[in-house]
């Protein structure tokens, strides 16, 4: 099966698995999800996440993390899609829940939060944002 937004299928997984109090969930891998969840995890929104090999094809999985029995991760939105991309400069990275949230952006400098783009002074695609 094609799958045309990689990074919509992941958070869509993770929201999902939130609903129905999962420990853990199973994505496809790849680079740029790894990526995308290494800014969620260093943020402290999941727990962790591994590379395994399953069935002769790797996966990741992502252990999601629970304060008081309730989902750390709110909300999780994509932003950029592949039908309308957007992308913000330094000065107008979009303010998450005034600051409670993040944005993570593919920058030149690579996969980062909103907050660690403005302080590398750089701009780039608003992939998704997380409250």
């Amino acid at each position: 099966m094609s799958n045309t937004d990689p990074i919509s299928d992941m958070l869509t997984r993770i929201r999902n698995a939130h609903m129905r109090s999962k420990n853990k969930v199973a994505v496809p891998t790849s680079k740029l999800r790894e990526r995308v969840l290494e800014v969620l995890q260093k943020e402290g929104y999941i727990r962790g996440f591994a590379v395994i090999e399953k069935d002769g094809k790797s996966e990741i999985e992502v252990e999601l993390k629970y304060f008081d029995g309730a989902p750390v991760i709110k909300e999780i939105h994509r932003v950029s899609k592949p039908g309308r991309r957007v992308y913000a400069s330094v000065e107008t990275l979009p303010s998450v829940f005034n600051g409670l949230g993040i944005s993570i952006l593919s920058t030149p400098k690579g996969v980062m939060s909103d907050q660690e783009a403005r302080a590398q002074n750089v701009g780039g695609e608003v992939l998704c944002t997380v409250f």
